[in-house]
């Protein structure tokens, strides 16, 4: 008996170990052949952000009577119809390009101040997006000139907008604000209050530090990080085609998809002018009828590597652009870099082995598609905000030489739970470890989440302490201030 015993003692030992035995080494990936944008290159700006709160705080003390608003918001009037006249004759180097953003900016340092305009900021933002995709057709969006404008304008006019939303008092902006509703003639349906066609495109941005990483790791960081195709039957039924971690390309229902937790949400379509569309007017259904023809037909598991050219597996955007591949539309003419060597480890250490792909984020500034309607909640954008701050400073560890790195000790654990999952798998179900995803990358997320955790619960208080004392959120600069404060005696 007592030989059985040691027996069986001595092979669990032994499976221990075996299942103990770490991965070989993360190869240092390459990343992208780039340079992140940088706002304090661009345009000279050095310390921009720090002067624009001083603005804000100027025309707080000296009220509002005082402000040229009015006199201002005239002035983008001016400048956007200026730019509209003659989209021919406006490149990406165009100085106005660069005047309209520093208006735009130091508008909305004001409008800050002086909440009761929050409306007409946002209606002039939702213009100079409208303009600047307009002229960017005429672009060649793949060239750093090109690229740079159409961030450092869109990008810029959504961050001011947001500082504003955030300084506004809660409700005194719709949480959703319109677009273009863009004519198209394949099926559709109301969705709060929002016409849903067949065939749109659904940016949304996930609460997880995963989330985050895909927002913000790449070279133009953004504020999403999950693209889904809506599908609308004759009917008016719709249901959401798009690709999860866990489970690969599903099928939601509209209830289900919107139940997942969402920090912001947009709707894209395809613009009615659109070659391809004037050809065959029922496009995007068919793209969205081929998508869902294909996930109930097959499985199609997730694609960590984010290879968007190999179809046989598929990440969140490559549902999408492999439905409009099908039909002769190429979107993302921006393709989505990561460049920084610390960002790019990260992602390899995740099982990413492309860093030149299709990212949510960058969809948004696809000449060919328009905004439709975006949603946001001033808890929910805080939130984002917050959760950006934490991951960009974590990034700039990672840029130091700061590893995600796991815990040893339950990786036969953790091997254990990868069989189970496969079995599991095998029968249709999902397990705890996901399909085509390591052990070792389960820990990793694991640790992110973890020194995530250990940043968000005091960044909160400190947040919490701001807004007392300022009686507003601190803007997005403030917030990786407080973040650094915080991670900087945590950092090993």
């Amino acid at each position: 008996m007592l030989r059985r015993v040691a027996w069986a003692l001595a092979a669990l030992a032994a499976l221990y170990a075996l299942l103990s035995i770490p991965e070989g080494p993360v190869p240092t990936p390459r990343g992208a052949d780039g340079t992140p944008f940088l706002w304090s290159e661009h345009g000279g700006e050095v310390g921009l952000f720090h002067a624009l709160e001083q603005r804000y705080r100027s025309t707080r003390a000296r009220g509002c009577g005082t402000s040229p608003i009015e006199s201002n918001l005239a002035m983008v009037d001016g400048m956007l119809s200026g730019l509209a006249a003659e989209p021919e004759e406006v490149l990406p180097s165009d100085p106005r390009l660069a005047s309209l953003r520093r208006r735009m900016f130091e508008l909305g340092a004001d409008v800050a101040a002086c909440p009761a305009r929050a409306q007409d900021f946002v209606e002039r933002a939702r213009r100079l997006r409208r303009v600047v995709k307009n002229l960017s057709t005429r672009w060649d969006i793949r060239s750093r000139p090109a690229r740079d404008t159409l961030y450092a304008l869109l990008y810029g006019a959504r961050a001011a907008v947001e500082e504003v939303l955030l300084a506004a008092p809660e409700g005194s902006v719709p949480e959703i604000q319109p677009g273009t509703d863009e004519p198209s003639a394949v099926p559709s349906a109301l969705v709060h209050g929002v016409r849903v066609r067949s065939g749109d495109l659904l940016l949304s941005r996930g609460g997880a530090p995963t989330s985050a990483m895909i927002a913000r790791g790449n070279d133009y960081p953004g504020n999403f990080s999950h693209v889904a195709l809506a599908h609308v039957d004759a009917a008016g039924v719709v249901t959401v085609i798009e690709s999860q971690i866990e489970r690969g390309v599903v099928v939601s229902s509209l209830e289900e998809y919107l139940g997942d937790e969402k920090l912001r949400l947009m709707v894209l379509r395809l613009r009615a002018d659109s070659p391809a569309l004037i050809a065959n007017p029922q496009l995007p259904a068919e793209a969205a009828d081929d998508a869902l023809r294909a996930a109930r037909t097959s499985h199609i598991p997730y694609d960590f590597q984010l290879d968007y050219q190999d179809h046989s597996a598929q990440f969140c955007s490559e549902v999408a652009s492999a439905a409009y591949e099908g039909r002769g539309v190429r979107l993302w003419q921006g393709l989505t870099s990561t460049s920084e060597p610390g960002a790019a480890r990260w992602l390899a250490s995740f099982g990413v082995t492309h860093f030149v792909t299709h990212g949510p984020s960058d969809l948004e500034y696809d000449p060919q598609l328009r905004v439709v309607a975006e949603w946001r909640s001033r808890d929910q954008l805080l939130r984002d905000h917050i959760d950006d701050a934490i991951l960009d400073v974590m990034l700039e560890g990672a840029d130091a030489g700061e590893d995600v790195g796991y815990d040893r000790a339950r990786l036969p654990v953790a091997r254990l739970a990868k069989g189970w999952s496969a079995l599991l798998v095998w029968l249709g179900r999902v397990g705890p470890v996901p399909e085509g995803m390591s052990a070792t990358v389960a820990l990793r997320i694991e640790s992110l989440r973890a020194k995530y955790a250990e940043v968000r619960g005091p960044l909160l208080a400190r947040v919490a302490t701001f807004e007392r004392r300022e009686h507003r959120p601190p803007p997005y600069w403030r917030l990786l201030e407080l973040a650094r404060d915080v991670r900087a005696p945590l950092r090993r």
